[in-house]
């Protein structure tokens, strides 16, 4: 028999199955391992590994119809089954009760805002339960009303949540929180109001989830939501490939089944290292646990209206993101100013999500240690706070950087980092008509704000090379920073040089006459 290249529905089972007789058991090695068992063609890649470990409640939900296919039934009303998981995972985070009865009643009313027309299926009970085996859904029932918490509340449940945490060590306590980003914001009030009005709509906004453990050696990598799958700035790359965690919708906010994916995705990081972490989670209306099988992820929900007090990310580690950012924003905007450029604050999104990136990765483990520390939580020293210098120099650096910049009315440090519309995006419960919106495909390329963006010439081989030749000449080597970055140059230089040397070579041989 042939070597098959692709795996059915049962033989993905199996390895969820073997994965877990065997926790210890790594990505690599089970893949080895279905090649073996399988008779395969060629090994299955450590994504496709990932994937299908991720999706074990679904391969145990199939019939021995589908188990034996090697590809899932597709559902047949994409949009449609999309906006109503989100609609009910909304409805839970809620905790109201939900009947089959309302939920098929709830599928029609939004199949007609659909326009289904003759598509519409018929909402029997065989389709609502494979609708909620889908989605991992169990029996609606009552959790009774959901009350908003306050300080007084916080207070008294304040030693039960510290035994909670005391039974875990700092490095596995992880607190996660998304935020928006405006990621065009002028530090200007007057602009940047005509730029926030009608947030929803606007494209240059983007929509962060942060996550990071206690002791702050673990920063996760960050998902970012966009409104297009592929905008102009990717070229027509996926966000994979251009090497961010990147999901996306209609109005670029955090939903709950792009939450449960996040969530299944780490305690399936957590098998792999072989941890037991507990997370920390605000009562956002998209943080919906309910049903998940979770083996290494143990979920704590803060009490409502309380995390801008206890939360690690509200206490300040969103802030020194947004502090990092607007760094690279403003000298960029300072930059484009002395180029006399028409529009100082217009940047694409691949660029700002490259900044992001870079500002998240330089947020120190001192900071985030401290951060957890502030809250009051925990009895433990996470990090000494030596980190205040840190953030005042940053603040010093962006209250210069305005100044240099053409304002009218400039905003304060704390306006710029916090405004109070970016934390709305990401934590109002999203209306029908949104999800609706969102519900669409967002397959197709899209242009940001109807524009293209301006773009620099090519920058030749030679051109670079004198750049760095000037840059490393005005360095001071008896200065210790200079050393560094007289390195990092010459680096820059190397790899210059090899890469034009490979495609000299590669160009002569193909224009070798034969």
């Amino acid at each position: 028999m042939k070597p098959s290249s692709s795996l059915s529905n049962d033989q993905k089972l199996k390895i969820c199955h073997h994965k877990a007789a065997n926790p210890s058991i790594k990505q690599s090695a089970l893949a080895n391992w279905a090649m073996q068992e399988f008779k395969l063609s060629k090994v299955p890649t450590q994504g496709t590994i990932s994937n299908i470990l991720a999706k074990r409640q679904q391969y145990e939900s199939m019939d021995s119809t589908e188990l034996t296919s090697k590809r899932q039934r597709a559902v047949k009303h994409p949009e449609l089954d999309n906006v109503l998981a989100n609609w009910v995972l909304q409805c839970q985070a809620r905790r109201v009760a939900l009947s089959g009865d309302l939920i098929k009643e709830k599928a029609r009313q939004f199949a007609r805002q659909l326009e289904l027309g003759e598509r519409t299926p018929e909402f029997s009970n065989g389709l609502l339960a494979k609708f909620n085996i889908h989605h991992g859904f169990k029996a609606q029932k009552s959790y009774g009303e959901s009350g908003s918490a306050n300080l007084d509340a916080i207070d008294r449940n304040m030693p039960t949540i510290k035994e909670k945490l005391q039974s875990y060590s700092l490095q596995d306590i992880y607190n996660m929180d998304e935020t928006g980003l405006f990621y065009r914001m002028a530090p200007d009030r007057t602009i940047a109001r005509r730029q926030i009005e009608g947030s929803k709509k606007d494209k240059t906004r983007l929509t962060f989830v942060f996550a990071a453990n206690a002791d702050g050696s673990h920063k996760m990598e960050p998902l970012i939501i966009g409104h297009a799958q592929r905008p102009r700035a990717f070229n027509r790359k996926s966000g994979e490939q251009l090497g961010f965690y990147y999901r996306s919708n209609a109005i670029a906010w955090m939903t709950g089944l792009i939450f449960r994916e996040w969530l299944q995705k780490m305690d399936q990081q957590m098998q792999d290292a072989n941890r037991k972490v507990l997370l920390l989670l605000d009562n956002a209306p998209s943080h919906v646990v309910r049903d998940l099988p979770l083996t290494n992820v143990q979920v704590f929900l803060f009490p409502a209206n309380t995390t801008s007090k206890i939360q690690p990310m509200d206490v300040g580690i969103i802030a020194a993101f947004k502090r990092q950012y607007r760094r690279f924003q403003l000298q960029d905007a300072i930059d484009r100013d002395e180029q006399q450029k028409a529009d100082i604050y217009k940047v694409d999104q691949l660029i700002a999500m490259k900044w992001a990136k870079a500002a998240w990765n330089d947020i120190s483990s001192k900071t985030i240690a401290n951060c957890f520390k502030h809250t009051g939580l925990f009895e433990r020293e996470t990090q000494k706070n030596e980190v205040g210098l840190e953030e005042q120099d940053i603040e010093n650096e962006l209250k210069d950087a305005i100044n240099q910049l053409p304002i009218s009315r400039p905003m304060s440090v704390h306006e710029l980092i916090n405004p109070e519309e970016e934390q709305q995006v990401a934590h109002e419960e999203i209306s029908d008509e949104d999800l609706i919106k969102l519900s669409l495909s967002q397959d197709q390329e899209e242009e940001e704000d109807g524009e293209v963006m301006d773009e620099n010439p090519p920058i030749s081989t030679k051109e670079k090379l004198n750049v760095l030749h000037s840059c490393i000449s005005f360095l001071d080597l008896s200065n210790p920073n200079h050393v560094i970055a007289h390195k990092v140059l010459k680096n820059i230089q190397f790899e210059i040089r090899t890469i034009e040397k490979k495609q000299t070579t590669l160009d002569r041989y193909f224009c070798k006459e034969y």
